[in-house]
């Protein structure tokens, strides 16, 4: 695949005015102060996330059979409508109209949610533990409003394994569906709670969250990092796996039930040395199922969590407890400015351009190590990245790149219904320039830029899916 120019390239940056943090170019509105947004030294009483001015029609590819996705057959608790694979890219049509701004999946998740310009918020999938924030636990075949967030200004958010988080412009989060292991962070566990509730959290604003199967992360305006939930396989970097016995045979885990700061930041050398990395402030972070990734203002990556199959990039497959520096990243000119995970696989971006991948994508051959560059993809402008359960979505240029093992079920947009092991370009998105890529387990969701009439047209003569 030959290299592409490159076209669009934009950063979203912090800035910091009158004694604390405005997000520019993040994803953010406007919204009148509430008093629970005030923190108790005040400073941030008129805080705000700004949103940037762009949008675009929603596209949706995948699977939509939602109470199959993942799994060989339906619970009997589930009544299964059928539901079906769409291996092009669709309209959806009680979206028509709707401008979309943000777009929200994840890769241990079969449902999603997307954000219009208004910050409102439209929820589907399965619905089982009441992760669509409906208030009760039926599925939803079609894009519906949650209504509880109407008087909210919702920015962004992240969809875990059946669960939800949601971000407003005031930097404040509020979660629902499954909460057995405490990744709700409301200071308690239970069963699943259907509704949108305020995360038990009082410090800084938040500014970046993300979902792993069944833990949550979240990033304050003073770059400080947050998790909460199931700590198995060190996931939450607290430096413990959280497993004790109740008795001689039967396992349990100390789950963190509210956002609890992570302290400690390291880094190996090769005779096993532990140097604790400083000022550390973090930029980005990602999850997979038990593994996560975080980037800081300085461009370094740490990751931690279940090491199997590479998945952490420190060329060995142990479990990490407490964040990591990833060495393959130093060096002059060195760094990342994107990240993504797949279930057992990562992704990062580097200061060049150059998209970089390591773990196990495939479930059959050797798994990689440390990370590698994707040789397809050298030389185009990686915008957007995409990860489902085991296939990635790239938007590059003017084009979607995709790429899976079997089965899949239409999230590569390729318009056939068989997988690709290497980079391949979507026909179907042709000239259909597309900003922004997000994808769950089995579906991939395109943000389409619509701004001049060619644009629409080429849009238009996509088929339209209403369910």
């Amino acid at each position: 695949m030959p290299p592409k120019k490159r076209k669009n390239e934009t950063e979203n940056d912090p800035a910091h005015k009158k004694g604390r943090k405005k997000l520019e170019n993040s994803n953010g509105s406007h919204a009148a102060p509430i008093e629970s947004d005030i923190t108790e030294d005040g400073l941030y009483a008129d805080f705000k996330l700004e949103a940037p001015d762009e949008s675009g029609e929603l596209l949706f590819s995948g699977c939509a059979n939602w109470d199959m996705v993942g799994r060989n057959r339906v619970p009997n608790a589930v009544k299964n409508n059928g539901g079906k694979n769409l291996y092009t890219p669709h309209r959806i049509a009680s979206l028509q109209g709707i401008r979309i701004r943000m777009v929200v999946a994840g890769c241990s998740a079969a449902h999603l949610f997307v954000i219009s310009t208004e910050g409102k918020v439209y929820s589907w999938g399965r619905n089982e533990k009441g992760q669509l924030g409906h208030g009760d636990t039926e599925r939803k075949d079609k894009p519906s409003p949650v209504e509880s967030l109407f008087t909210m200004n919702v920015v962004d958010g992240a969809v875990g394994k059946n669960h939800t988080i949601f971000l407003t412009d005031k930097g404040r989060l509020l979660s629902c569906g499954d909460n057995k292991m405490g990744q709700l962070g409301l200071g308690h566990q239970s069963n699943h709670v259907p509704s949108p509730t305020l995360v038990a959290h009082s410090g800084p604003p938040i500014k970046k969250v993300a979902c792993g199967g069944e833990f949550s992360m979240a990033v304050d305006i003073r770059g400080n990092l947050y998790s909460f939930g199931h700590p198995e396989y060190g996931q939450l970097g607290h430096n413990t796996d959280g497993k004790y016995f109740i008795t001689s045979n039967k396992l349990a885990y100390n789950c963190e039930l509210k956002p609890r700061k992570v302290a400690v930041f390291i880094e190996k050398s090769r005779d096993g040395t532990v140097t604790p990395v400083l000022d550390v402030e973090i930029e980005q972070i990602a999850c997979g199922v038990n593994h996560t990734l975080a980037c800081d203002s300085n461009k370094r990556l740490y990751t931690w969590g279940f090491g199997g199959y590479g998945r952490l990039g420190h060329a060995e497959p142990k479990n990490e407890l407490v964040p990591r520096l990833v060495k393959a990243f130093q060096g002059p000119n060195q760094g990342v400015t994107q990240i993504q995970c797949g279930s057992q696989f990562s992704l990062a971006v580097g200061c060049a351009s150059q998209l970089y991948m390591w773990g196990q994508q495939k479930p059959t051959g050797e798994a990689t190590m440390y990370p590698k560059p994707v040789q397809d993809l050298s030389g185009w402008n990686i915008r957007s990245i995409g990860c489902c359960y085991k296939s990635i979505v790239v938007a590059a240029d003017e084009s979607v790149v995709s790429w899976g093992p079997s089965p899949t079920f239409g999230e590569l947009a390729s318009g056939e219904p068989k997988s690709c092991t290497t980079p391949s370009e979507s026909r179907p998105l042709e000239n259909i320039y597309i900003k922004k890529v997000a994808c769950g387990f089995s579906h991939s969701l395109f943000l389409a830029r619509d701004e001049e009439e060619e644009e629409k047209k080429r849009i238009a003569s996509l088929p339209v899916f209403d369910p």
